[in-house]
């Protein structure tokens, strides 16, 4: 083992050090992978990130290497492809949910499959006329020169959803200068405390979350409500309701004492001729 470590060079050796170093000041630990993202687009995440994480990008067996010595083993079966990591002071579910909005434009790569159409809108480019425009009619792109430029002449749908880029499309794509697919971090786990959580565990759906909430609140409301179970949320609806309910008693009570006493003058007035027309009757007899 010795004479295997004097031949690592010093500043692995650093590097090992400083990643086992972060390992225990951090209590959050991510595993990512950088297969298929641009440089460019890592910045600009990094720079989104910045206030939150912390990214490191090294060699696998350093990583690896790291790892061993900060004690952090259960993390080694997720070091795959091009790993890198990330340190954070952040909840993993929190850190997750600003990770998957830092998403930015790319470049399409050969191979690439987009999640929506890829369309190219009509209209001038930048390109002078000579072989782009054979470059565009390869690709299907109707092009033609206007005014000392190539210019697109309909929108045109040049990759469906769900298939994969070509080479001649994203060569065209590059020439226009359009970045139509989104790159983001690919999550791998998150660790905290020794608890390992993948990608499936972190995503929050906040829309539906919201809700749900909204949604409980609403049936948590209507119980207290028909159960007349009063609550500090419900008590004012529900004496609201009490003297409105009251009020229309009244009204019934009063509207029903109404026609009551319509009636009885009119029982008494048929009594009356009742009586009438007994006397009557009386008298003839008589």
């Amino acid at each position: 083992m010795r004479k295997g470590r004097e031949q690592v060079k010093p500043e692995k050796i650093k590097m090992v050090e400083d990643l086992a170093s972060m390992f225990n000041k951090y209590p959050v630990i991510g595993v990512l992978d950088l297969y298929k993202t641009p440089a460019s687009a890592l910045q600009k995440i990094k720079m989104g990130l910045k206030d939150k994480a912390l990214i490191k990008i090294a060699k696998k067996s350093t990583i690896l290497f790291a790892l061993e010595k900060a004690n952090k083993q259960a993390l080694k079966e997720y070091i795959k492809g091009y790993p890198a990591l990330l340190f954070s002071n952040e909840d993993p579910f929190r850190l997750y949910s600003s990770i998957i909005k830092q998403n930015v434009s790319a470049s399409a790569k050969p191979g690439d499959i987009p999640k929506e159409d890829i369309e190219v809108k009509a209209g001038p480019t930048d390109l002078p006329p000579g072989p782009a425009i054979s470059t565009l009619t390869k690709v299907k792109i109707p092009a033609k020169v206007v005014g000392g430029n190539i210019s697109i002449i309909k929108d045109k749908v040049v990759c469906k959803a769900g298939e994969p880029v070509s080479v001649d499309l994203s060569s065209v794509l590059q020439m226009l200068k359009l970045e139509p697919m989104e790159v983001g971090l690919n999550v791998t786990v998150l660790e905290e405390k020794g608890t390992i959580y993948n990608k499936d565990q972190l995503f929050v759906d906040e829309v539906k979350l919201l809700n749900d909430i909204q949604l409980a609140v609403q049936n948590a409301f209507n119980l207290s409500m028909n159960a007349n179970i009063p609550t500090k949320q419900t008590i004012g609806f529900m004496l609201v309701k009490a003297q409105m309910e009251a009020k229309a008693l009244e009204s019934e009570v009063n509207a029903k004492s109404s026609e009551e006493k319509k009636e009885e003058p009119k029982v008494e007035e048929a009594k009356s001729e009742e009586i009438s027309k007994e006397e009557t009757e009386e008298k003839e007899k008589s």
